[in-house]
C-alpha cells in the first residue's frame, strides 16, 4: 500500500511548510488526486489519519478532490474527460493516439493553518 508513504510525505510537507511560515497548528490539508494517479483516496485518508495524531496536524482534516482523467485526441483533435482510472483509446474515434491533460496529479492545493 503506497498510500502510507504518500500520506507520510503529505504530512511532512504540510508540517514543514506550516512551521516555516511561523504557524503552530494545521486544521486542514486540501489535495487534488487524479483518477489515473494510482492513489486510492480512502486508503490515503486512512493512512493520513493514522499518522497525524502526534503532530501539529493532529486535528487536521484531509480534504480530497478527485480530478477526472482528461485529454486530447491527436487523431480527431477532440477533448475528452472520463471518470475511469485508465484509458486505452479516444472515446470519440477509438484512436490510441492521445495526450493526457489531467488525471495524474497529486498536489497539495491548500493548507489551513493557525
Amino acid at each position: 500500500m503506497h498510500e502510507v508513504s504518500i500520506a507520510e510525505g503529505l504530512l511532512a510537507t504540510a508540517v514543514n511548510e506550516c512551521k516555516k511560515s511561523g504557524y503552530g497548528r494545521i486544521e486542514k490539508v486540501s489535495i487534488k488526486i487524479g483518477k489515473a494517479s494510482g492513489v486510492m483516496p480512502e486508503a490515503l485518508l486512512f493512512a493520513f489519519d493514522a499518522m497525524k495524531s502526534d503532530t501539529i496536524a493532529g486535528a487536521a482534516v484531509l480534504d480530497i478532490e478527485e480530478v477526472p482523467l482528461a485529454g486530447t485526441c491527436l487523431t480527431c483533435k477532440k477533448d475528452f474527460e472520463t471518470e475511469e482510472s485508465y484509458l486505452l483509446c479516444c472515446p470519440h474515434c477509438d484512436s490510441s493516439s492521445f495526450k493526457i491533460i489531467s488525471g495524474r496529479e497529486l498536489d497539495i492545493t491548500e493548507l489551513e493553518v493557525f
